[in-house]
C-alpha cells in the first residue's frame, strides 16, 4: 500500500511538473518561487523530449556541440531571503544547498524514497540508516548501468550571502527520452528562495523540442497540400468566373487562410529550431491567422447549411452569426496565445481550463446550429421538390455527419492517449494529436470545394427565387448538366395569349408540335 502511495506521489509530481511546460527550448526563469511537495521544495525548470547525441565524428573543432543533444545552464542564480541569510554563521562555507535534478522519465522510481515505500523526497536521519542517503539531500538511487543518472548538481550558499550562483554547465544527453529538470532543496529555512536565469535545451538537429520535430515536416507538407488545392480552385474559378456566386469567394478566403496558416507555422517552427526561441511576430501572426481561419471555416459551414445563396438570397440572421463568430474568434485567439506564448508559470492549469471551456461550448453551439439549419434546408428543398439541390445537400449532410463522428471518436482517443500516458513516455508519437485536427479540417474543406466547385451550370445550387421555378431549374443532371423542361403548360398559355382569336380552347394534341415549331 505504501509502495503504491509512493508511486502515485512521484507520478503526481511529474505530471504536475509537466503541466507547466514551456513551448520553447530556451527556458527563462524570472524570480520563480519554489513549491512545497512532501518534505521538499521544488521548482520545475523544464520538460522536453530529447534525442541522443549523434556520433562525435560529426563535430568539428570550431563547433564542438554540433550534432550534440544537451541541456545548458546559463546565469542561474538562487536568492534566499534576508532572514534566512542572517540566521547563518558568516564563517561557515556552506549554509544552504540547492540541488539541480535531471531525471529521465524511465528512472522515476529511482527518485525519492522508493525502498522504504514512503512518499518522502528528502533524506531524514531515519531514512539515512535504512537507505544510506545523505541527510538534507534529495534521495536518488543511481542506475547501476549508468551511475551518473539521475543527475544531481549541487549549488551551495556561503556564509550570510543571499545569492548562490550555479556554475555554467552543459550536460550532454546520450540516451533518447523524456527529460525533467527541476531545482529542489530540503532545508525549511530556505523557504522563500527564488531562482533566476535560464536553461537551453537542444536536440542534435536544432533547438526544436523532440515532440515538435515531426510537426515541422507536417506543416511543410500541409502548406503544399493547401497550395495544390488552391491551384485547383483557382483554375476552376477562372474557368467559370462568370458563373461564380458569393459562396465561392468565402471558400476562396478559407483556402487562402489555410495556406497562410500552415506556411506561418512551418516558418515559426523552423525559426524556433534554428534559434531556440519563438519569433514573437511570426507566432502572433500564426496564432491570429489560425483563429481567423477556424472562425471563418465554421461560419462557412453555417451559411452553407442555412442555404445562403441556394434557397434564400440573404441570411436574415446576420447579427446572430456575426456575434457568434466574433465571440468564437476572441475565445480561440486567447486560447492559442496562452498555448503558444505562455511561459512556465504565466498561466495556471485552472486558467487554461477556463480558456478551453468557452471554445468547446462555442464549437458545440456551431455544430448544433449547423445541423439544425441543415434539417430545415433539407425540409424546404423536399417541399419544393428541388431534387438536384436536395441530393446535393444530402451528400453534404452525410459527409458532415461523418466528420463530426470522426471528431468525437478522436476526442475519445485523445482522452485515452493522455490518460494512458500521463508522463509523456510516448512523446515521439504525440504529434499526431494536433496533426489530425489540421488534416480533418483540410479534408472537410476539400469536400466543400468538390461539392460547391464553380461550373458552367451554377443553377444546381444558385438561388432561383420563390416563384415556383425551382422545380424547372432543379430538373438538371449533376453529371451532364442537361436542362430538361418539364412544364410545357406555361409555354402553351403564353402562346394562346399572343395569337389565339378562336373561342374554342380545345386543341388537337397532334397540332402541338407544329405550334411549338412555329413558336
Amino acid at each position: 500500500m505504501k509502495h503504491s502511495t509512493y508511486k502515485l506521489s512521484i507520478g503526481f509530481l511529474l505530471v504536475f511538473l509537466y503541466t507547466f511546460k514551456v513551448s520553447a527550448s530556451i527556458h527563462e526563469y524570472k524570480d520563480e518561487q519554489f513549491i512545497p511537495k512532501s518534505n521538499a521544495f521544488f521548482f520545475h525548470g523544464g520538460t522536453e523530449g530529447l534525442y541522443a547525441s549523434k556520433s562525435s565524428s560529426n563535430a568539428s573543432s570550431d563547433k564542438p556541440l554540433e550534432g550534440k543533444s544537451f541541456i545548458r545552464f546559463e546565469d542561474v542564480v538562487f536568492l534566499r531571503t534576508k532572514e534566512s541569510a542572517n540566521a547563518k554563521n558568516e564563517m561557515q562555507s556552506r549554509t544552504g544547498l540547492i540541488e539541480t535534478i535531471i531525471l529521465e522519465v524511465r528512472d522515476r522510481e529511482r527518485f525519492g524514497d522508493a525502498f522504504a515505500k514512503s512518499d518522502a523526497l528528502c533524506c531524514t536521519p531515519k531514512l539515512a540508516q535504512e537507505t544510506f542517503c545523505t541527510v538534507g539531500e534529495v534521495i536518488i538511487q543511481h542506475n547501476q548501468d549508468n551511475p551518473l543518472w539521475p543527475l544531481r548538481i549541487e549549488t551551495f550558499f556561503e556564509g550570510k550571502n543571499q545569492e548562490a550562483n550555479m556554475l555554467p554547465k552543459t550536460v550532454e544527453i546520450k540516451s533518447t527520452g523524456m527529460y525533467y529538470l527541476y531545482f529542489m532543496f530540503c532545508d525549511p529555512e530556505l523557504k522563500g528562495t527564488i531562482v533566476r536565469g535560464r536553461t537551453v535545451w537542444k536536440n542534435p538537429d536544432g533547438y526544436l523540442p523532440g515532440r515538435m520535430v515531426p510537426l515541422m515536416t507536417f506543416y511543410g507538407l500541409a502548406s503544399l497540400a493547401y497550395l495544390v488545392l488552391g491551384l485547383f480552385w483557382f483554375l476552376r474559378f477562372v474557368q467559370f468566373w462568370k458563373d461564380v456566386i458569393q459562396l465561392h469567394y468565402q471558400i476562396t478566403a478559407v483556402i487562402a487562410l489555410g495556406m497562410s496558416e500552415m506556411a506561418l507555422w512551418y516558418f515559426e517552427y523552423a525559426n524556433l529550431n534554428a534559434t531556440g526561441s519563438r519569433p514573437m511576430v511570426i507566432t502572433v501572426w500564426a496564432v491570429t491567422v489560425t483563429a481567423v481561419k477556424k472562425t471563418l471555416s465554421r461560419v462557412l459551414l453555417l451559411v452553407v447549411s442555412m442555404g445562403y445563396g441556394v434557397v434564400r438570397p440573404t441570411l436574415g440572421v446576420t447579427s446572430k452569426v456575426f456575434i457568434l463568430a466574433l465571440t468564437y474568434f476572441v475565445a480561440t485567439e486567447a486560447l492559442e496565445l496562452v498555448e503558444h506564448l505562455g511561459s512556465i508559470n504565466d498561466f495556471s492549469r485552472k486558467t487554461r481550463i477556463y480558456l478551453v471551456l468557452p471554445v468547446v461550448f462555442l464549437d458545440a453551439s456551431f455544430i448544433l446550429w449547423i445541423f439544425s439549419s441543415l434539417s430545415k434546408t433539407l425540409e424546404k428543398l423536399q417541399m419544393r421538390k428541388s431534387m438536384a439541390k436536395l441530393d446535393l445537400y444530402r451528400k453534404f449532410t452525410n459527409s458532415l455527419a461523418i466528420f463530426v463522428l470522426l471528431s468525437i471518436a478522436w476526442v475519445g482517443y485523445e482522452l485515452y492517449f493522455n490518460a494512458s500516458d500521463p508522463l509523456s513516455e510516448l512523446w515521439r508519437i504525440s504529434w499526431i494529436i494536433p496533426a489530425f485536427w489540421s488534416l480533418l479540417a483540410f479534408s472537410l474543406l476539400v469536400v466543400v470545394c468538390i461539392v460547391w466547385a464553380p461550373s458552367s451550370n451554377p443553377t444546381r445550387y444558385a438561388y432561383s427565387g420563390e416563384t415556383g421555378d425551382d422545380y424547372d431549374e432543379e430538373a438538371i443532371s449533376l453529371t451532364t448538366g442537361v436542362r430538361v423542361i418539364i412544364d410545357s403548360g406555361t409555354k402553351l398559355e403564353r402562346k394562346e395569349k399572343k395569337g389565339s382569336v378562336s373561342t374554342d380552347h380545345a386543341t388537337d394534341p397532334r397540332e402541338d408540335p407544329e405550334e411549338d415549331k412555329r413558336e
